[in-house]
């Protein structure tokens, strides 16, 4: 089966967490999304020049509850990463390229590729 398309996969900020669908833009790199509005506040922050910049979470300076709250958009984004990761294998397998040469650009034996990737038991 060929990799989904773009279009097809549900792709969210890997900041906020919102879809593409909620959002004006979302840009793409490499393994990870950035929605317009997450672009906006980093843009704010950066020109900030005053330290009353907006505050971004750090779990070092949130609450257990904060950080108990904040747990499940991470998970979300560490799954969108996996799916983009096996989305990019897929395509490479698409186009013929062994299980030998991907292991190898991601540090690991084609066997350990095949077992994480193939969908295969």
């Amino acid at each position: 089966m060929p990799a989904p398309s773009l279009a097809e996969q549900d792709i969210r900020c890997s900041f906020c967490g919102k879809p593409k669908s909620a959002v004006g833009k979302m840009i793409a790199g490499a393994g990870v999304h950035i929605c317009n509005e997450c672009v906006g506040l980093c843009s704010a922050i950066l020109e900030a020049e005053s330290p009353a910049a907006p505050e971004v979470p750090w779990p070092d300076t949130m609450t257990d509850e904060q950080i108990l709250e904040f747990l499940p958009r991470i998970a979300a984004v560490g799954a969108q990463v996996e799916d983009n990761l096996r989305v990019w294998v897929h395509r490479l397998r698409d186009r013929s390229v062994t299980w030998a040469r991907i292991g190898a650009a991601l540090g690991m034996t084609r066997q350990s590729a095949w077992e994480r990737f193939s969908g295969e038991e």
